[in-house]
């Protein structure tokens, strides 16, 4: 669900081997409401072998951030965050060069993959790091491959890890106080780290969605993601101003009555390629969650949500915000762990919503969750029809001393977090942009 503006250049001349670009690029604030850390993502695929970039605005440096989004050794993408009040509009000069390296800057988000290191005893010191693992379908125990069971990523807001098993849960870290903490507690805060207010983990999610994990549908209820062939994690951006983190299925078989086109005489069971990615930009405690398939899933229909937490207290306005505030114990251990309040949060355009079920009371043991059956978008005007589908996820935890602290104000965020995403900012190329080569 980001915006990535793409620069289509009015000229066809070759670049010099040292050719840079100036561009002035527009942004608008078309809401009433000030809009913070808002990504501008300008699409490189116009240019040719930029290696670093600057951007200002009234002469003063702005941080950006270059990305090589299909890991092909060439920068795709330009990011960058944007502050504006209500209505108003700014221009940013942006300088692309074909020479140097990407300029360094402070990080505001983290993201980081490991594998277990026997030789270290303690749970946060780990250090096998990695950028991309891959398990065959057949693999007997993938959630114990990786520490910390999965790839995990943070803003100043938020933490969250990714389960490497069908289950493909997010879970989630709790934090007292805005700043980057995974680097040093790694999802297993020590007592000392607790004794500074670091944060933990702060949810139990079991089977269930926990916040958002996407899954079939087999009519009735949902299903995980398997059979695969071979299911991958990879990160592949590290920040500093957005950390973005893939999880690819091959291979899936989703349930047979997904499809509804399928007769009696077939009888070769159809697999999809699925790759989910998730974008966390720095400032947010949202994330967003980009899926897209290798085929057109038009005729299939999936499942997402958020865990019911035990007494949870929740809220949907129908037209695809729903969220949740309840209180429970994150582990089995009662005597370890206190209670933690949590927040939980999903939006979901209409057009991707085949239909929002009501929790069950009866909650199993294997939890209870507010289910979406959701779908891809039939927009013929969009080159992936059928291919793709968006949406994104938040939450918060009642620990923060800079968050919300009651349901009532939890739903109160919701409901203008929906108005934020629904009245983005407005990018484009302004008429003075132009080229220019040493």
């Amino acid at each position: 669900m980001k915006q990535i503006f793409s620069i289509f250049l009015l000229f066809c001349c070759c670049l010099s081997a040292n050719a840079q670009y100036t561009l002035d690029i527009e942004v608008v604030n078309p809401s009433n409401k000030s809009k913070f850390d808002q990504p501008v993502v300008v699409s490189l695929n116009e240019f040719s072998n930029i290696n670093s970039a600057l951007v200002t605005f009234n002469g003063e440096e702005i941080p950006c951030q270059l990305d090589d989004i299909n890991l092909d050794e060439t920068f795709d993408e330009l990011c960058f965050l944007v502050d504006l009040k209500g209505k108003e509009r700014k221009t940013y000069q942006v300088t692309l060069s074909q020479e140097g390296e990407p300029r360094i800057y402070p990080a505001r988000v983290f993201a980081e993959m490991l594998i277990r290191n026997d030789k270290v005893k303690e749970k946060n010191k780990h250090n096998n790091f990695i950028s991309s693992i891959t398990a065959r379908g057949d693999c007997d125990n993938p959630y114990n491959i990786l520490h910390h069971h999965g790839v995990d990523f943070e803003s100043e807001l938020n933490g969250i890890r990714i389960y490497f098993d069908k289950r493909q849960t997010l879970d989630l870290y709790g934090k007292y106080h805005k700043r980057l903490e995974l680097k040093e507690t790694q999802f297993y805060t020590s007592p000392e780290q607790k004794a500074k207010e670091y944060g933990d983990d702060i949810l139990w999610v079991g089977n269930t969605f926990g916040l958002g994990a996407f899954r079939g549908w087999n009519g009735e209820s949902s299903t995980m993601v398997e059979p695969i062939k071979n299911r991958t994690q990879r990160i592949i951006a590290y920040g500093p101003l957005r950390t973005i983190v893939e999880i690819i299925d091959q291979g899936w078989e989703p349930p047979m009555q997904n499809v509804s086109n399928l007769t009696s005489s077939n009888t070769k069971k159809p697999t999809l390629n699925m790759t989910i990615r998730y974008t966390q930009y720095a400032g947010h405690r949202d994330t967003d969650v980009d899926i897209t398939f290798n085929k057109d899933v038009s005729n299939y229909q999936f499942s997402t949500g958020l865990i019911d937490i035990k007494g949870s207290e929740e809220f949907s306005d129908k037209k695809g915000l729903r969220g949740c505030w309840g209180t429970d114990f994150p582990a089995g251990d009662t005597i370890n762990w206190k209670r933690e309040t949590v927040g939980l949060g999903i939006y979901i355009p209409q057009d991707n919503i085949v239909k929002e079920i009501p929790a069950n009371s009866n909650r199993d043991e294997q939890g209870n969750d507010y289910t979406f059956v959701i779908k891809t978008s039939n927009n013929k005007q969009a080159k992936t029809t059928g291919k793709s589908l968006s949406y994104k996820v938040a939450y918060c935890s009642d620990n923060e001393n800079f968050g919300m602290h009651t349901s009532k104000e939890w739903f109160k965020w919701l409901q203008e977090w929906k108005k934020d995403i629904t009245t983005p900012i407005i990018i484009h190329l302004d008429k003075k942009s132009k080229k220019a080569s040493k």
